[in-house]
């Protein structure tokens, strides 16, 4: 026969096993959880930029084909909308293609639009920034001609 006097004080030890178990279960689960919200809400980031950096390349192409105006650094400021800013440059070359009629060359200009999109309130990209765990950055690159005179190539 088994005293009950030896048997006292098992099911507080068993209780405490199995409550320290659910704890670090809990933990994990909590653990994995909010690693998967910082993915989901990086990967909302890098869309977003990606839009943004779009949006600078299709705003640098209207500038250069349309406004025949290509600068470079300019800076485009969406921190109201989406929190992204946009460093959109434009750089192109001419050259000589054909004819446009007997001896005279056809001068072409050959653009390329250049948008880096970051998260940040300063011109992307930004070096400082990029070592943060929140920082997004998207390239778009866009090539274009135009003739000098304004006409399609």
């Amino acid at each position: 026969m088994i005293n009950k006097q030896s048997q006292r004080g098992f099911g507080i030890i068993a209780a405490l096993i199995i409550v320290v178990m659910l704890s670090a279960f809990a933990a994990a689960i909590m653990r994995a959880t909010g690693g998967q919200q910082a993915a989901a809400n990086l990967d909302l980031l890098s869309a977003n930029a990606m839009q943004a950096a779009r949006a600078g390349t299709e705003w640098g192409l209207f500038r250069a084909l349309v406004q025949n105006n290509c600068n470079v650094n300019q800076q485009l400021n969406f921190r109201a909308v989406d929190r992204f800013s946009v460093t959109v440059n434009c750089t192109f070359i001419r050259v000589q293609e054909g004819e446009t009629t007997p001896g005279v060359p056809l001068k072409k200009r050959i653009y390329t639009i250049d948008a880096v999109a970051c998260n940040t309130a300063g011109p992307c990209p930004d070096n400082a920034a990029a070592a943060t765990p929140e920082y997004v950055e998207r390239r778009h690159v866009a090539t274009a001609c135009a003739t000098e005179a304004g006409g399609a190539c």
